[in-house]
């Protein structure tokens, strides 16, 4: 991938040779989304890189495979890594021939103590790039950024792959990706986040209230799970799943700060609940009163018709 020849050639010996080739942005591009969507995307990858660098700095293949993961399996992370500051090098050029000044890395902090936790949250992090690449599709005004978007959002599934098939997770746990507003996905990224730059651009984003998810995981569509809110909101209001291309509000019950919601047979995989006022699937500024928090909802044996038609 490129946005242009003269940048083609400037990164090829780190992001290897593509077919497209994305001009830089016009003036009137300018003005609209897609900068603002390509800064966002550089903060995301600017974490996922760091968070790479940071965890193969602590530990070598020894201490993956004493933790029981293969050498093959160290060795995929060592291309992860490099596609991450891929995808950094190429958004800041994009940027930088479009004359802005991309945003520059954050400091961070993030909950890993071994190869293990390191390699758990890697597969939710790589999930929620997956669904922040995906959700930002729709706003894409330019068909060429929305290929490239496209171009690193596959990149960024099969990393979620790699992670999650090292863990025990199935994969190909949903039928459908599930995309995932600015908002919603700063909200998640934002805990990792300790400080940025004073000269990065602002962003217009902001965080939902907290939500944080009791108990263990993965769940399954036959539990409750139990959340707890910053501050449980007042009147009646739901817990909404987003879950692939599902949207599913079901009614809760609140006991001492508590708030639990059964899981609707349609979840899978990693998914994301809120709490909104509306139990109709909007899942909007509006609407959404805390969340989004992670959940793992293990699939239920895939069912399916042998007969070719």
């Amino acid at each position: 991938m490129r946005f242009s020849t003269i940048t083609s050639l400037a990164l090829s010996s780190i992001m290897g040779a593509s077919a497209l080739t994305i001009p830089p942005m016009t003036k009137r591009q300018a003005t609209d989304i897609d900068p603002v969507i390509l800064q966002y995307a550089l903060t995301l990858e600017h974490l996922e890189n760091a968070f790479y660098k940071e965890a193969l700095s602590k530990w070598d293949q020894e201490a993956f495979t004493n933790a029981g993961f293969s050498a093959d399996f160290y060795d995929q992370l060592k291309y992860i890594a490099h596609d991450e500051e891929g995808h950094v090098l190429y958004l800041e050029a994009g940027l930088t021939a479009a004359g802005a000044q991309p945003v520059e890395a954050c400091t961070y902090a993030f909950p890993m103590t071994d190869p293990k936790s390191f390699v758990a949250l890697a597969s939710v992090i790589e999930g929620v790039g997956v669904s922040a690449y995906l959700g930002a599709a729709a706003d894409i005004t330019s068909k060429a950024y929305l290929t490239a978007a496209g171009s690193i959002l596959v990149t960024e599934a099969l990393h979620q792959s790699a992670q999650r098939n090292a863990i025990g997770e199935i994969p190909m746990a949903n039928v459908f990706g599930t995309p995932m507003g600015l908002n919603a996905v700063y909200t998640i990224a934002s805990g990792f986040i300790t400080a940025c730059p004073s000269t990065n651009v602002a962003l217009p984003v902001k965080a939902y209230p907290s939500l944080t998810l009791v108990g263990g995981q993965p769940t399954s569509i036959v539990a409750s799970i139990q959340l707890t809110p910053k501050t449980v909101p007042t009147g009646t209001f739901y817990a909404t799943f987003v879950s692939g291309l599902d949207i599913v509000a079901v009614d809760v019950t609140v006991a001492n700060g508590v708030v639990t919601a059964p899981v609707p047979s349609s979840a899978s995989g990693q998914s994301y609940v809120f709490l909104t006022s509306d139990n109709s699937g909007n899942v909007t500024d509006s609407f959404i009163l805390a969340g989004p928090t992670i959940v793992e909802i293990t699939p239920s044996s895939p069912t399916f018709n042998l007969t070719v038609t």
